[in-house]
């Protein structure tokens, strides 16, 4: 599905019942926004790792501009700011009110400056393996430099400079960086997430030769006031588990839990933990 919402046009995807009977009443469940991420990535990383939550509350799932499937545009428009304004314009066009927010890596950094700027518009939110800002870039080349091989290093300075050729080259720094971003990581069953993923080397590259440098959101987080939970992965590169510590510290009522055997793939790492961790966070008063 799609809405034309701004200056682009956003494809969403719903799972789970708004409403379920409950006797002789219709019970409404609350609505969770699943914020992907990225840049250059899409939603169908979170299919189906996510659907369980569906029991517990009505998901949507939705691309980025200029990421998925939805609209490609002027590239000077994919920045974080938009994204969150799209998020917001789509909570109307759904004619929602409050929801719950869950973005994991660079979706939750959009998750939470959304949550920063619209928090009246907010229940919970929930982010996991992110960061507040743009030090995190320095200190992944710090890990990396510890942990990687040398091909692992080199396709990553693609990253860094915002480089990549086309989406095949994309696709081939996910597959040699995989191991690093899992620590369940198998090679003789590699999964199939980033090969059905529909990835945008435009989205990518501004953002870590443009806005991600200049990122830095911890000035807003004290005006998050919905419940806020925060998750790490010990072992997570990218994102290492300290910031996930600093955004629990800045962020009123937040609670913080860092996942012991999880790298930033936490969905693959312990994914029945982080449904447990979500599904228990999500208490919802009609």
């Amino acid at each position: 599905m799609y809405a034309k919402v701004r200056d682009t046009e956003i494809f969403f995807d719903v799972e789970g019942l708004g409403f379920v009977a409950q006797g002789d009443r219709l019970e409404q469940k609350p609505v969770a926004f699943l914020v992907h991420g990225g840049p250059g990535a899409d939603h169908s990383s979170y299919k189906p790792s996510f659907s369980p939550l569906a029991e517990r509350m009505q998901l949507v799932y939705f691309d980025h501009r200029g990421n998925g499937r939805s609209a490609r545009g002027n590239r000077a428009t994919y920045t974080l700011d938009n994204n969150v304004e799209d998020m917001e314009a789509l909570r109307q066009h759904l004619g929602l009110q409050k929801i719950v927010v869950i973005g994991g890596s660079y979706g939750g950094m959009v998750g939470l400056a959304y949550a920063s700027r619209y928090p009246e518009q907010v229940s919970h939110l929930i982010v996991y393996a992110t960061v507040p800002d743009s030090r995190f870039l320095a200190r992944a080349q710090e890990i990396l430099a510890e942990r990687g091989t040398p091909e692992q290093r080199a396709i990553a300075q693609h990253l860094w400079d915002g480089s990549f050729r086309d989406e095949a080259h994309l696709q081939d720094y996910f597959q040699i960086l995989a191991p690093l971003y899992s620590t369940t990581y198998d090679p003789r069953h590699p999964g199939s997430g980033w090969k059905r993923a529909k990835l945008s080397v435009d989205a990518i590259n501004v953002a870590f030769a443009g806005f991600l440098r200049s990122y830095d959101i911890r000035p807003e987080l004290p005006r998050i006031s919905a419940p806020t939970l925060v998750i790490g992965g010990r072992h997570d590169w990218i994102c290492p588990p300290e910031f996930s510590a600093e955004i629990a510290r800045l962020i009123p009522n937040s609670d913080l839990r860092i996942f012991e055997n999880s790298g930033h793939a936490i969905r693959a790492d312990e994914t029945q933990a982080l449904l447990d961790a979500i599904a228990g966070f999500i208490v919802y008063k009609h």
